[in-house]
């Protein structure tokens, strides 16, 4: 109940609806729309927007809609496919790390400013944290850094013993074709000007695309109409 009155506060304030900010967010992150094509989708339904306010909900809202939907997220195998993959942040590139399992299904991300063992072990310590275990299988690329990684986490107690690592451009083509449906929303952006704020942005493209992959069980809801706003109602003000 807390929580939930925490993010209805969120919204006081707010010159429009709960369900419009919802919507443009949403849409904003799950589709190729621009900001000003939310303005101009908006106005047909006669409402004035700035395309910045838009983006101000994308960085405000979008932590606590990825927090909410994560209570009901199924967790991924335990073999996982670990990439890297980059983005532009003014003009300098900054690299995504993603795994999958071994049927596709999202193990976790984080975003990292530079590519190097400490970034390879802060993945894998957020997907560890995020999955409630450890995988027994990792499949790497042949990048020297993210195996030191793995190995030192090992000799630290990070990861078993036993958790097997190999290195396979085969195996790992599987997330590669991941990337492509998270750089096709950001290859149409006009690019980020921060890093906490492409990291914000980030989770939520994340978040769309897990739930396009039905990664979520929503059997306690008892959910009877599945449409998305129902949906995303359910998911964010559960009591």
């Amino acid at each position: 109940m807390r929580k939930e009155k925490e993010l209805e506060r969120m919204f006081d304030g707010r010159h429009f609806d709960r369900e419009i900010i919802v919507l443009c967010v949403r849409w904003y992150l799950r589709y190729k729309l621009s900001l000003r094509d939310l303005v101009e989708m908006m106005a047909e339904r006669g409402l004035s927007l700035a395309h910045t306010t838009i983006m101000r909900w994308v960085k405000r809202f979008t932590p606590e809609f990825v927090r909410r939907w994560n209570r009901f997220a199924m967790p991924a195998g335990s073999s996982w496919r670990v990439d890297e993959t980059y983005l532009r942040i003014r003009g300098k590139w900054v690299y995504l790390y993603r795994a999958v399992d071994r049927a596709g299904q999202t193990v976790d991300f984080v975003l990292r400013a530079k590519r190097d063992v400490a970034a390879a072990k802060a993945f894998f310590s957020k997907a560890i944290k995020h999955q409630g275990q450890p995988p027994e299988t990792i499949t790497l690329d042949g990048y020297a850094a993210s195996h030191r990684a793995v190995r030192e986490m090992k000799a630290d107690g990070l990861l078993p013993e036993d958790t097997k690592v190999r290195s396979s451009k085969y195996l790992n083509n599987l997330v590669e074709q991941d990337h492509r449906n998270i750089k096709s929303r950001t290859n149409v952006m006009l690019g980020f000007k921060r890093f906490w704020n492409a990291a914000a942005t980030m989770s939520g493209i994340e978040l769309m695309h897990r739930i396009r992959k039905g990664q979520f069980n929503f059997s306690m809801l008892g959910l009877k109409d599945t449409a998305a706003p129902a949906v995303w109602n359910a998911v964010l003000f559960n009591r």
